[in-house]
């Protein structure tokens, strides 16, 4: 189990402090949420914020690009620092080719599916992807609450992965909390993405890490 707090919802003007205080709270990667305004109606961070961010943290830098032409920005969040990118299938025509691009510029690939995709729609990367993660909310804002029948797409996913003996990672991300977590632990998901739950709930990141660790086993 690896949790990616989201730093959507952490402090802007405290952003360098909550990340440590994350990674000293027992986070296992750091997500950023990339949004442009018109994938999804949202403006957050570009590649600048991931380079200030880069020697901030040892942790890996999970970049999730909810922007339309994914394939222009892949060479200048690859350089900014990012250790995975994922890009939405239903952000471009040619999903193979970004997938590509993405191991070109020598970062782990992942690709992402909204609620009310098909897995279908990504069958044929699968072999050549290091991560899946399936989107447990509508993308765009955080703070939104979990849809439960996610849970079983990750479990269809997990049978494909099993099925065709492949190496991806299932992530998670949206409405997760401790408890949500447990329904997609247990279909089959690896990484946690949890922004509201870990930043916004009265207590400290660390000890809302902790109830994630312990709802999803």
């Amino acid at each position: 189990m690896k949790i990616a707090p989201s730093i959507l919802s952490a402090d802007f003007a405290n952003l360098a402090r909550d990340i440590r205080t994350v990674q000293e709270g027992g986070a296992d990667m750091i997500h950023i949420d990339v949004m442009d305004g018109h994938f999804v109606p949202n403006l957050t961070f570009g590649p600048g914020m991931v380079a200030a961010i880069r020697p901030v943290t040892s942790l890996p830098l999970d970049v999730h690009m909810m922007v339309d032409n994914p394939e222009a920005w892949i060479p200048a969040f690859a350089k900014a620092g990012a250790d995975t990118l994922l890009v939405h299938v239903e952000a471009t025509s040619h999903i193979y080719r970004a997938m590509q691009l993405i191991h070109d510029h020598g970062v782990k690939a992942g690709v992402v599916v909204n609620p009310g995709t098909s897995l279908s729609a990504v069958e044929e990367v699968l072999p050549i992807v290091d991560q899946v993660l399936i989107m447990t909310v509508n993308p765009g804002f955080g703070g939104q609450a979990f849809l439960p029948a996610m849970a079983d797409k990750v479990a269809r996913l997990a049978k494909l992965r099993t099925e065709r003996n492949l190496a991806f990672t299932i992530e998670v991300d949206g409405g997760i909390s401790d408890q949500t977590i447990s329904a997609v632990a247990k279909a089959g998901a690896d990484i946690f993405v949890a922004g509201s739950f870990v930043f916004s709930e009265g207590e400290s990141p660390a000890k809302q890490i902790s109830k994630l660790r312990a709802a999803g086993k």
